[in-house]
């Protein structure tokens, strides 16, 4: 065996290092060269670096036990490895800059790693810088590019990205959520033959081109399908435009003789035109020489009749202003036939003013006899004054309390209004923290959904639990200043702040059976402890370290429900860690040495301090403080229940004065009726008190009313005498208006009769021109109708000459003759002797109804063949040379496509058949791993369609309960413990199989139960220390007792302290006391 120590961690204070160097016991590598596999680490060397001050890691060939108690350093020389071989420091899942893994105090670090190579072995240095956040590669101590040593390291096959060989501390929960395309990426890297990863992504690269191609050859075919279908269309579209072409051919004949027939038709209508022209105008000569005699004697009883109308006209003009001087004087006599009724109705209205005034008298009269025997009754009633007074009295008293009532009233409203708005403005408040707690709700949902999912059941369902029941922590947890959320989020997890916290663990099982189990969510849940710890007191008072910065623990930060506060003081202890300042950052290395100091914060930075348990010497770790993303948002607690409250009294507070106000209104209500009953029994006093009064006055008013009318009756003899008189007077001037109105009446009759005379003499002559006039009308008739159709017909011979100019000319130039050429002979055949066109207008009809009957339909049948031209020749041409091109590409595709599926034919079959042959390797070496632990497990090629290569993957399924199925192994189903072990058992059965130098595996034994690690290190052991296998590095914390270790293994023990030194110990000594020891106990 190998025993490794290591130098103390040189801790912030500088005061008493010890300076000694440790190195391992040998200064050759702990076995023969010839047992390693080329790549194998045979030298680590380590300044520097992380917890390592200086020391030498000199691994076996086989299987390497690193053992160590925590904060030793095993995991550092996993990263020494990891970055001394290029690899990235996100694989480790500690810091994502290089300049983390120096030393604490200094400003670079150096990690060396020696590898076996044939030949010759492989040297690789790296300087880490602190300032520059740079490395310097060296490669058999020369300079070199990152990039060189990387091709280095790949060409002796080291991967240290794959999980299957390389699996840090941080990323050991990461193999089980590997897909399994993912894990047979990985295998086929890590144990296939370099070929067959490459085949692989070959296949990968095959398919997608093979795709491109299938689609490219099937949009091709739709293509070439679609264009035979648009010119078989096309050609449809040709035949129609020969038709049609056909159809314009014989329209264009028509058009040709077409003129012709229409020349021949007008030149036969022009002269039947000039023969009736002729005809007409003799006729018209004959009837004018008959009808001169007549003429004359009309014209002279025309002169005699124009004096004699003069004459009727100037009486008739005379009779007009004799009758409007008529009428004016009859107008005159009815305004004063008017004038006359208005006097006599005059006086009947004064007639019946009399009458009625005589009534009005005796009813006054009457009435004061009345009021005097009511008065005489009234004056024998008692004096009712008392009573009003005593009414007047009661009416003060319910003024003087309604007038309480409503100053109580107003005061009231008073009060009731500023209690609105003092809790409208409490709900505004409310409002807005509810808001915070929906924006952090919201936060949830968008970061985890299946918690948030679960947080709407359980607000559901809430019913269904017996003791508390807490929402996610973040939901419940609530920072007193947002400046603080930032400390509260780095020290509790986000598992433990979207996680549920139960009072009963029983509750906690029925919502895990819910929402996980039933309805396949992923959440957290959390047991508060029985006893509660929210109230523990810290170590030290916060008084006492003031004076390093500090100003108080995380727990007075934040506040949050007893039970969940009591959990967290028991898992992250919140009540005793400080929050400190930049003076404490400050004052760090002082800090510290503080015993009690084991998480503390700065102002930007969480340090955890460890005191080694061999030595007491101090090392820290360090970390940024990360800005808080779900707690910044605040909610006070306290003052939302405070708000509450003060919400809750306003609101008695309003129904308290609702109720008075009610009461106050009954009260106000009764008054006012006993107030209308009081004033009622007042008004009938008051009335009763009065009314002799009111009787005397009513009297005295009558009596002055009485002599009032008596004073001013009327006179009707005197009216009457008025009125007869103006009567008298208007009827004198009605007989003056009469007289002059007969003497127009005569005038007019005279004018009358001498219009008479006139007319009849007029008449006489009108007759005599009348049977004159009917002698002479026919022949003036004939004649008028004769001279109308010269007229016409002259008209007509004028037309029908320019038409007869125009046709001809426009069938000369449609049939294209000179315009100084004869017409054919036959042309009453309309046959034209000009080139072709004799032949076809042979053919034709030779009647213009004919010609224009053909023509339509001739148009009709080629308008039906629309949108044709010769460009759809031309396109049907041109296309159907497309169509032939395309055949002859489309054919070529296919057999391209097919010759490429040949090549991935050939390529799947180099790589299908050895990838089975490995898989089944790995699955006889898996399932005999289960079988000896007592369980069962599987490892399978899975696929769902073999030509998806990117599909295929590695499948593991394990049992570890006789009575389950085997299940596939995932992050969820299995236990921790179970994965681990699956985990395990799967780098154990590639470990004879693998063709990459070296395995690493980190702290994967800590979840198991004793009986799984004793089974799993049993065949680590066994596997890992064949002289066929790789070098294999296991790093463990612990250990079990009375295990079974081999002389192929090595040991490499990582211990602290100040004054351990290899080179004192007495190996032989040391295991003899250690075996005595073993055998007493």
């Amino acid at each position: 065996m190998s025993f490794l120590k290591k130098k103390q961690r040189i801790s912030h204070v500088n005061s008493s290092q010890a300076a000694t160097q440790t190195t391992s016991s040998q200064s050759e590598p702990p076995g023969p060269l010839e047992r390693y596999v080329e790549g194998s680490i045979l030298r680590i060397t380590m300044k520097n670096f992380l917890t390592y001050s200086y020391t030498v890691v000199r691994p076996g060939p086989n299987l390497n036990m690193i053992v160590g108690a925590n904060g030793t350093g095993k995991s550092s020389i996993v990263c020494a490895i990891c970055l001394g071989l290029a690899g990235k420091t996100a694989l480790l899942g500690r810091g994502d800059k290089v300049g983390l893994y120096v030393k604490s105090g200094c400003r670079k670090g150096f990690v060396e790693i020696e590898l076996y190579k044939q030949g010759g072995n492989v040297v690789i240095s790296r300087e880490i810088h602190v300032d520059t956040n740079q490395s310097v590669w060296m490669l058999h101590g020369k300079v070199c590019s990152q990039k060189i040593v990387e091709e280095e390291v790949k060409a002796l096959h080291i991967q240290v990205s794959n999980l299957c060989q390389f699996l840090p501390q941080d990323k050991v929960g990461e193999f089980a959520k590997m897909t399994k395309p993912d894990l047979l990426e990985a295998t086929e890297k890590s144990v296939g033959p370099p070929e067959m990863y490459a085949y692989h992504c070959k296949l990968r690269n095959f398919r997608t081109k093979e795709r491109e191609l299938e689609n490219e050859l099937k949009d091709k075919t739709n293509f070439l399908e679609k264009a035979k279908q648009r010119n078989e269309r096309n050609k449809h579209d040709v035949n129609r435009y020969y038709e049609k072409k056909r159809h314009l051919d014989v329209i264009e004949l028509l058009e040709k003789k077409k003129p012709w027939v229409e020349y021949e038709t007008n030149r036969k209508e022009l002269e039947g035109v000039k023969k009736e022209r002729e005809e007409a105008k003799r006729q018209l000569s004959a009837l004018r020489q008959a009808q001169a005699p007549m003429l004359r004697k009309m014209q002279q009883i025309e002169e005699q009749l124009k004096p004699t109308e003069d004459q009727i006209k100037t009486k008739t003009a005379a009779i007009k202003d004799a009758t409007l001087k008529c009428k004016q004087k009859q107008d005159q006599l009815d305004r004063k036939n008017k004038e006359i009724d208005d006097i006599k109705q005059t006086l009947r209205l004064k007639q019946m003013e009399a009458d009625d005034q005589q009534k009005r008298i005796s009813n006054t009269k009457r009435a004061i006899e009345d009021l005097k025997a009511e008065l005489a009754k009234v004056g024998d009633q008692p004096d009712v004054t008392p009573q009003i007074n005593a009414i007047n009295m009661d009416l003060r008293r319910i003024q003087e309390d309604r007038a309480k009532i409503e100053g109580e009233k107003t005061d009231l409203r008073r009060e009731k209004s500023n209690l609105s708005a003092e809790t409208r403005v409490l709900q505004r408040k409310l409002n807005d923290m509810n808001n915070m707690m929906n924006a952090k709700e919201e936060k949830l949902r968008a970061r985890h959904k299946d918690t948030h999912t679960a947080l709407q059941w359980l607000r559901q369902n809430r019913s269904l639990f017996q003791g508390n029941v807490y929402e996610p922590m973040m939901l419940v947890i609530n920072v007193k200043d947002p400046r603080y959320a930032q400390y509260v989020e780095t020290h509790i997890s986000f598992h433990d702040l979207r996680a549920f916290v139960f009072q009963r663990k029983d509750d906690m099982e029925k919502f895990m059976s819910e929402v996980r189990d039933k309805k396949n969510l992923k959440v957290n849940s959390i047991c508060a402890p029985e006893t509660s710890c929210s109230q523990r007191p810290p170590s030290r008072n916060i008084e006492s370290i003031r004076r390093f910065g500090f100003f108080t623990y995380l727990r007075e930060m934040f506040d949050a429900p007893d039970d969940v506060m009591s959990y967290l003081c028991q898992q992250y202890v919140v009540h005793d860690v400080p929050v400190g300042s930049e003076k404490t950052k400050a004052m760090i290395k002082t800090v510290i040495e503080e015993p009690y100091l084991k998480v503390f914060y700065t102002a930007h930075e969480r340090y955890i301090v460890k005191r080694s348990f061999y030595s007491n010497k101090i090392s820290t770790s360090n970390s940024a403080v990360n800005p808080s993303q779900y707690l910044a948002i605040t909610v006070d607690a306290e003052g939302k229940q405070q708000l509450e409250q003060q919400m809750k009294a306003c609101e008695s507070k309003l129904s308290e004065i609702d109720e008075r106000m009610s009461a106050l209104q009954r009260e106000g209500a009764a008054l006012a009726r006993r107030d209308n009953e009081l004033l009622s029994e007042k008004k009938r006093l008051s009335e009763l008190k009065g009314k002799k009064r009111q009787l005397e006055q009513k009297i005295s008013t009558k009596q002055d009313s009485l002599r009032q009318t008596e004073n001013s009756v009327i006179d009707l003899k005197k009216i009457e005498e008025e009125t007869k008189r103006k009567i008298e007077a208007v009827n004198s001037q009605k007989v003056a208006i009469v007289t002059a109105f007969m003497v127009q009446m005569k005038l007019r009759a005279n004018l009358t009769m001498e219009k008479v005379h006139l007319a009849l003499k007029t008449v006489g002559l009108m007759a005599e021109k009348a049977k004159l006039e009917n002698s002479c009308r026919e022949g003036a008739t004939e004649l008028k109708a004769t001279d109308q159709k010269c007229n016409r017909l002259e008209q007509v011979k004028v037309r029908l000459t320019e038409q007869c100019k125009g046709l001809l000319k426009k069938a000369k130039s449609v049939c294209r003759m000179q315009l100084n050429e004869n017409l054919p002979e036959d042309l009453h055949n309309v046959s034209v002797r000009h080139g072709h066109v004799i032949t076809a207008f042979t053919k034709l009809p030779d009647t213009l109804a004919e010609i224009d009957a053909m023509l339509n339909e001739e148009h009709s049948r080629a308008e039906f063949f629309t949108g044709l031209s010769e460009q759809v020749v031309e396109d049907y041409n041109r296309k159907e040379e497309e169509i032939k091109n395309l055949e002859k590409e489309l054919e070529e595709k296919v057999n391209a496509l097919n010759a490429y599926r040949q090549n991935i034919s050939e390529a799947k079959e180099r790589w299908l058949n050895p990838l089975k042959q490995l898989v089944e390797k790995i699955n006889e070496k898996f399932s005999d791993f289960f079988r000896s632990m007592q369980c069962a497990g599987e490892v399978d090629l899975h696929f769902e369609n073999e030509d998806e290569y990117d599909k295929y993957g590695i499948r593991i399924r394990v049992k570890f309960h006789s009575s389950t199925q085997l299940h596939e192994l995932t992050p969820h189903h299995q236990s921790g413990g179970e994965r681990s072990v699956s985990t395990m058992l799967y780098l154990m059965a590639l470990q004879e199989l693998n063709r990459c130098p070296f395995r690493v595996v980190d702290e994967i034994n800590q979840g198991m139960d004793p009986i799984n690690e004793r089974r799993v290190f049993d065949i680590v052991v066994r596997t890992a220390s064949r002289k066929s296998t790789s070098q294999y590095f296991f790093i463990t914390p612990k250990l079990l007792q009375n295990l079974k270790y081999v002389d192929e293994m090595t040991v490499l023990c990582v211990h602290n302290g100040q004054t351990v030194s290899p080179d004192q110990w007495d190996e032989k000594k040391f295991v003899t006391r250690r075996l005595k020891r073993t055998a007493r106990t």
